[in-house]
């Protein structure tokens, strides 16, 4: 009970968390109970290493106001489709097909629209092939990071969607993709990989307000 009522006290503080514990009550936040594969065949992965997102050394159409750590493995492209578009980059992994898509917008009242969006793209585009959808609440206070992770089980083309925001001025997201026919068996390692680089984004996630 105690850690209920730390919950609401948590709630009560902070809007944009009542916002997005609102959508995880509209769209089903759950966590699904999924049977392990028998075994699979053998990928090597490298070792974790990370290294700081940093736009002011980069180039890229326009302004990022983000730092975050990515993969030593990963190589950052600001071109999607051959287009360059402001607010528009990928992460890069050509030996395991796999690409992580990323999209910040500036929060202009829209709030609301954005999150709306994102979830239209991001999950319910995919609820058809999906066997489950898992949503984790991302709360970093001490950053100003609120948002929701999701879990796409089965054969979809994404795995891992997440968005986050300061609910002012900030508002990023990003998808995991992978070029192959999805087969969630033998992708299934190589996705848990790839999250754990996503979570460790989200996790030295910091704003650089402009």
């Amino acid at each position: 009970m105690s850690n209920i009522i730390r919950l609401i006290k948590i709630l009560t503080k902070n809007s944009i968390l009542i916002l997005l514990l609102t959508i995880c009550l509209i769209s089903g936040c759950r966590e699904v109970t999924v049977p392990k594969p028998k075994g699979y065949f053998r990928i090597d992965l490298p070792e974790k290493k990370y290294r700081l997102f940093d736009p002011a050394t980069a180039y890229h159409p326009g302004s990022l106001p983000l730092l975050f750590e990515y993969p030593v493995y990963g190589e950052i492209s600001f071109k999607s489709d051959d287009i360059a578009t402001p607010g528009w980059f990928n992460i890069n992994f050509p030996s395991y097909r796999a690409k992580i898509y990323f999209t910040y917008k500036d929060v202009r009242g829209d709030l609301a629209g954005l999150i709306e969006e994102s979830y239209k793209l991001d999950v319910k585009n995919h609820i058809t092939k999906a066997d489950a959808i898992n949503e984790e609440l991302i709360t970093k206070p001490e950053h100003r990071v609120y948002g929701i992770l999701y879990d796409l089980k089965g054969s979809t083309a994404t795995a891992v969607q997440f968005f986050v925001t300061d609910s002012t001025k900030h508002f990023f997201r990003g998808s995991l993709y992978f070029s192959s026919a999805p087969n969630p068996d033998s992708l299934a390692p190589v996705i848990d990989f790839f999250r754990k680089d996503v979570v460790h984004l989200i996790e030295t996630l910091e704003w650089q307000d402009k």
